[in-house]
């Protein structure tokens, strides 16, 4: 087999809390807590213990629909003590239906107002498409059409959100390598960040190994594949039941979740595991503790099945309905 190039992770787990150098110097915590699937009147309770778990990043976006909730959540730990918003690294995302340059600093404002804070510690476009605008308080979704604003202009739009404060830093989620790269060659303000699908399942290595190459972090967004509630809802394997997964895991005396979790911080990827549960948000968490060897690794790596389980809501079906809808599923914006 050819060389090629794989960075070296940039975060060391020998640390007590392990953080990755952002382009801008910032660290940012390689374990984030994920709101994503969290019902109202749950995350609000789910944000505090995921504080009192030891959480220091949270993974937040305005099309969730809880950001008022988390706000309130915030403000109870600041008021209490849990944490300080200093000792938090907090993500917020660009919805589709905002791209245009002059709605993403409303975007942006309306979310901040909607969370009670003064600024993002990173920013993101949610997905690589524009779609029409449909309001600040009503992100679009169902019978989406597309919108005749270029993704680079949205960008520099980003970038004058860094030039103003309101960021600390910008990046992107779900861009695929050639629209990665079309931005790396255009940016002004690099993107530190491109939150993804990535999991045993789907290791997408040249993807992965590009950003890290630009020293632009990935995030995995779906590390266990999307775990229990997607098998359940799309009758699609996971990784959390596979033999070798559970072989190893015995050998270690850790969950599969956890191998699973560990196998990605191994790669250099930070990772965004997401439960409402006290006990799993401690057991995501406990994974510094032990190290999978270069056989093991080998062993996760030959899993891959090159496929997109679209655990995060890709938004195919946003389309049914509306005048750019293209297949009976939808529109693929990834095809």
């Amino acid at each position: 087999m050819s060389s090629y190039t794989k960075p070296a992770p940039n975060f060391d787990l020998s640390s007590p809390s392990p953080a990755y150098t952002l382009a801008s110097g910032d660290k940012m915590p390689i374990m984030a807590y994920g709101t994503f699937r969290s019902n109202p009147g749950e995350v609000g309770p789910a944000v505090i213990e995921a504080l009192k778990a030891g959480y220091r990043h949270l993974d937040l976006a305005h099309v969730y629909g809880n950001e008022e909730e988390i706000g309130k959540a915030l403000k109870q730990a600041f008021d209490e003590g849990i944490v300080t918003r200093e000792e938090l690294f907090i993500t917020g995302k660009l919805w589709n239906s905002d791209h245009d340059v002059d709605i993403v600093p409303q975007a942006a404002a309306h979310s901040l107002n909607n969370l009670q804070l003064d600024y993002f510690d990173l920013y993101l476009i949610h997905f690589p498409v524009c779609w029409k605008h449909t309001g600040l308080a009503t992100p679009g979704w169902g019978a989406s059409e597309l919108g005749d604003t270029p993704l680079i202009d949205t960008w520099r739009a980003m970038e004058d959100l860094v030039e103003k404060g309101v960021c600390k830093n910008i990046g992107v989620s779900n861009y695929p390598m050639m629209v990665m790269h079309d931005l790396v060659t255009q940016a002004k303000i690099q993107p530190v960040c491109n939150q993804i699908e990535v999991h045993a399942y789907y290791q997408r290595e040249s993807l992965v190994n590009y950003c890290l190459s630009r020293n632009i972090c990935v995030t995995a967004h779906t590390p266990l594949g999307g775990g229990v509630l997607n098998s359940e809802t799309w009758d699609t394997p996971i990784p959390l039941k596979d033999p070798i997964i559970l072989e190893i895991a015995k050998k270690h005396g850790k969950s599969p979740a956890q191998v699973l979790l560990r196998s990605l911080l191994q790669r250099g990827i930070v990772i965004l595991p997401k439960s409402v549960k006290p006990h799993r948000m401690a057991e995501n968490k406990d994974i510094l503790d032990f190290s999978l060897t270069e056989t093991e690794m080998k062993k996760i790596a030959t899993l891959d099945k090159y496929v997109s389980y679209k655990t995060n809501p890709n938004p195919l079906s946003s389309f049914m309905g509306g005048p750019d809808n293209f297949s009976c599923l939808g529109t693929d914006i990834f095809d």
